[in-house]
């Protein structure tokens, strides 16, 4: 049987462009490696200096309030230690630090082929795997869309559509023998896990909201979906797509400490010695006993809930009242793809509100709800070729300021490329736009990204001291995945000024970021066999 394919969810996706799934078509096989495209690195900076003075320093004021200077970062991440430390000692704190029961990661040289199925923020994929045991592996997929009505809808009717979705995968494939396939599930929302193999959902994020599905273990609730509908598929085990990210890194990079997903949402996955996980009963730490480590699901999205360090503006205040989840994931709303268009579209109504852009005027795309996506935060940021016009380049982690011989954020290409971003996607009239306008929406939108990429590099710092590598020999491997950190422009080069920061240029040279490029599909792989310790062979299909 084969799913039906629904139509787009109307939720912000950022980078649309490149998040949307097509209808599901099978995709050739793609061999994935270590090596990824990274976002350009020479920032554009506004030139505000022919603005008028009240402008500049109603934007000044406003500015002050995204600031993110090293005493602030200082205090968010030992606020986020804290924090850490008491979700390793305490079950029902709002900083989960859920244990994944996953007590080992790959180093590269396993082989086998293998069934995954993520379910993220705006779509669902079912993938086959083959590991090369030589860190790169060959990828299989198809995607289907999940409607808001899927998302909102009876917990059942979603799980059957995924049920349904696996089914048209495998239909025509060369399965060889009776017995059940082994699926891994990585599931991308705060899980309560209690085994490799369950897991209790504590809450929706990322716009979902099925109904009678929270409580419940969300292993049983596909299993039976696969029961209901005859499949002999086997729902081994259950994993977050950062500890898939993770996980994929380890596998491409030889060993990774630390998974993150900078995307539509974010979180966390590291790697904690098992002995600073005091909130395990007395018979788990017994069965854990002869595992040195394992890998924590962080569920940082939530981190701050109660506001004491993260710096709330109006503009996020106005972003989480009207969300579907007031008072929750505040972190999340402050860095993740999902939310940054909409501060940046309140940041701009406010500048039109009260006359310091476009003379007063706005348009009914930019006054709907989630109406500028974090897309065209991108656009406008990424630098247009201009040849006749050097560049003002600065390189905030080293204080230096050089020019470039490409890009002029002020030239007459730049400004045009963010005029026609306005008229094409936000339906301005080319005369209410003048060239100032588009310097305060370059402001904006930077002001917006550089605190969400300054906070991200918060959180990476919280794990390096967590797990004391700051005072260790040797490079840490950091996977990562999610549109932000993959496209959106200058990403890694301001989480890595918040870095030096924190943990000094010397700890900011260790720290390894690469891209896990499907992690949340490929690290499903690892733990998809009914036993951890079975030859990866043995587990679904035929081996090459």
């Amino acid at each position: 049987m084969s799913p039906s394919i629904s139509t787009p969810p109307p939720i912000p996706s950022p980078l649309r462009k490149q998040l949307t799934p097509p209808p599901p078509t099978p995709s050739a096989p793609s061999k994935t490696s270590q090596q990824s495209k990274m976002a350009p690195k020479a920032q554009l900076v506004p030139q505000l200096s022919n603005l008028p003075e009240a402008t500049r320093d109603e934007l000044a004021r406003i500015e002050k309030q995204f600031e993110l200077n090293d005493e602030r970062l200082r205090i968010i991440v030992d606020q986020f230690v804290s924090d850490f430390r008491k979700g390793l000692g305490k079950y029902g704190e709002p900083m989960a630090m859920i244990p994944t029961f996953v007590t080992g990661v790959p180093n590269g040289t396993e082989t086998g082929t293998f069934l995954a199925l993520d379910l993220g923020g705006t779509n669902l994929r079912v993938c086959e795997i083959t590991l090369n045991g030589d860190q790169t592996f060959t990828l299989r997929q198809q995607k289907y869309k999940v409607s808001t009505e899927l998302k909102t809808g009876e917990a059942t009717t979603l799980f059957d559509y995924m049920a349904d979705s696996v089914d048209h995968f495998l239909t025509g494939r060369d399965i060889h023998g009776e017995e059940a396939l082994f699926l891994g599930l990585t599931f991308s929302f705060p899980v309560e896990q209690t085994a490799l193999d369950k897991g209790v959902l504590l809450t929706w994020t990322k716009g979902f909201a099925a109904k009678n599905a929270v409580g419940h273990d969300v292993v049983k609730l596909l299993q039976d979906a696969f029961d209901r509908k005859h499949l002999h598929v086997k729902c081994t085990a259950l994993l977050n797509d950062t500890v898939g990210a993770l996980m994929s890194r380890a596998y491409m990079s030889g060993g990774c400490l630390l998974g993150a997903i900078f995307g539509t949402g974010t979180n966390g996955a590291y790697v904690e010695k098992t002995k600073n996980i005091t909130k395990l009963d007395a018979a788990t730490r017994k069965s854990l006993e002869h595992f040195e480590e394992m890998i924590i699901n962080t569920e940082w999205g939530a981190f701050d809930n109660a506001r004491r360090v993260l710096p709330v503006t109006q503009f996020d205040n106005k972003v989480d009242r009207e969300s579907i989840n007031p008072r929750y994931q505040l972190f999340e709303k402050f860095i993740s793809g999902m939310y940054q268009g909409e501060i940046c579209r309140n940041l701009l109504l406010y500048l039109i509100d009260n006359n310091y852009l476009f003379n007063g005027y706005s348009t009914a795309q930019l006054n709907t709800h989630y109406g500028f996506d974090t897309a065209l935060m991108s656009s406008i940021e990424t630098p247009v070729e201009n040849p006749l016009h050097p560049a003002v380049v600065v390189d905030e982690a080293n204080k230096t300021t050089t020019t470039a011989d490409t890009f002029h954020p002020n030239s007459t290409a730049q400004s045009a490329n963010t005029r026609k971003i306005l008229v094409e996607n936000l339906h301005f009239r080319p005369e209410q736009i003048s060239d100032e306008d588009t310097e305060i929406v370059l402001w904006a939108c930077k002001t917006v990204a550089t605190r969400a990429s300054r906070l991200s590099g918060c959180a990476v710092a919280t794990v390096f001291e967590q797990t004391g590598m700051k005072n260790k020999e040797g490079t840490v491997d950091v996977g990562v995945d999610g549109s932000m950190v993959e496209f959106y422009p200058f990403f890694e080069e301001r989480l890595r000024e918040a870095l030096v920061s924190l943990i000094g240029a010397e700890g900011n040279k260790k720290v390894v970021i690469g891209l896990a490029k499907d992690g949340s599909g490929v690290g499903g792989w690892f733990y998809s066999c009914s036993s951890p310790s079975r030859l990866f062979t043995d587990c679904l299909f035929s081996s090459k």
